[in-house]
């Protein structure tokens, strides 16, 4: 669970993602809209161009870049406040995205680390990051003072109803637009069991979700990306496949964040799909356990979770990213790379990481990962034009 770090009282300059050496994004195998003409057989027949895989419409950008900076696009770093992205780390594979932690105070300050990182990017490869931010209201707001208005907490929204929650998440998406985000790491979609309510850590005890009951929570996930959207700023809807029954904080523990609860019909994951169905970009995933969908592989590792569930059952065809896997305890004892080369084995795109010094590390793991057979450089290639779906709707490609 992204959460937001304590400002730095000193500037140092921050190791990127370097490998060494508005709306939903397109389905691969989706249509696009248009009129249709009945058959004799009475069936109607599509007289619309079919789109083409987002791998075909971005052919021509993935030849061009380098097995190291196709890596470099699938990892995101973070930015704590106080700090900037070391450009160094850029010149050469340039870098997918990046987000801001910690609590930013002053929008100069955020334009000025914005501006810096998108210019060093895209002089590199061509290709400018993806600005993203944690900004869901209450106390979860890593933008503060002038940067941006003060909204309420989900909790506080979702008992308002699902106007309340869009006219909020409008505001954050006016923030975002005028500072130059293109998306934003919310809306929380966990549905908090009542029982547990505030010793719910990750989500009930800091009023990060909007409620308990499954249609009322989709309705305000859905509110919250229509509002977003009205800015045109992508939301990404979390934790897939739900925190809202774990006891710990996967931030700050590697115990007690197994939830036996969920399964693959439950109604809590309707949340998820109320969200994309409104236009959510990205599914941002879980690093908990849940033994009744997969018992031997945390969410975010687990290609019963990633492709089997989200991408096969509910139909998502858009970014899955993870959670992060830089400084979060839930991970600690996995290898660095291999949290990015499970990741993708599993079916996820972007990897996230809260300690930007492990950028080069991560980036550096999917491009050996990738030229250990043509199967993972595709793989990898299907990650990146996904990635590049998500910044042609942003105006992102050159």
């Amino acid at each position: 669970m992204l959460s937001a770090l304590p400002a730095a009282a000193a500037v140092p300059v921050l190791a990127g993602c370097s490998a060494g050496g508005s709306g939903s994004a397109p389905s691969d195998a989706g249509g696009s809209g248009g009129g249709a003409s009945e058959g004799a057989s009475g069936a109607q027949e599509s007289t619309a161009t079919p789109v083409p895989p987002a791998a075909e419409r971005h052919a021509a950008l993935l030849d061009a870049l380098s097995p190291a900076q196709l890596a470099g696009q699938l990892v995101w770093i973070g930015v704590p406040a106080g700090t900037r992205p070391d450009h160094a780390s850029f010149e050469e594979t340039g870098c997918g995205g990046l987000f801001l932690l910690g609590r930013w105070e002053s929008a100069e300050d955020v334009r000025s680390v914005l501006d810096d990182a998108r210019a060093t990017a895209a002089a590199a490869v061509g290709i400018a990051p993806l600005a993203s931010v944690d900004q869901e209201g209450g106390q979860v707001r890593v933008l503060r003072g002038d940067a941006a208005e003060k909204t309420a907490s989900a909790a506080d929204l979702g008992a308002e109803g699902p106007e309340a929650v869009r006219a909020a998440y409008a505001t954050i998406g006016a923030d975002l637009a005028d500072l130059g985000f293109a998306m934003a790491l919310a809306p929380v979609a966990d549905v908090v069991d009542p029982e547990l309510g505030r010793d719910n850590a990750p989500v009930g005890k800091v009023e990060r979700g909007f409620g308990t009951d499954p249609e009322a929570v989709g309705a305000c996930v859905e509110a919250a990306v229509t509002g977003l959207a009205e800015h045109r700023v992508a939301a990404v809807v979390k934790h897939f496949p739900g925190l809202g029954r774990i006891r710990e904080n996967t931030d700050f523990s590697a115990d007690g964040i197994t939830d036996d609860s969920t399964h693959p019909e439950d109604p809590a994951l309707a949340t998820f799909t109320r969200g994309v169905d409104a236009g959510a970009v990205g599914v941002m995933l879980a690093s908990a356990t849940y033994p009744a969908i997969d018992p031997d592989s945390p969410a975010m590792f687990s290609r019963a979770v990633v492709t089997d569930l989200l991408r096969g059952r509910l139909g998502f065809a858009g970014l899955a990213m993870t959670d992060d896997i830089g400084a979060a305890a839930a991970v600690s004892d996995v290898p660095v790379g291999e949290r990015a080369t499970r990741f993708l084995k599993a079916g996820g795109d972007v990897v996230l990481t809260a300690d930007p010094s492990l950028g080069p590390e991560l980036a550096a793991a999917i491009a050996d990962w990738a030229a250990a057979s043509p199967a993972n450089a595709e793989r990898v290639r299907e990650s990146v034009a996904r990635l590049l779906d998500v910044k042609a709707g942003q105006d992102l490609l050159p």
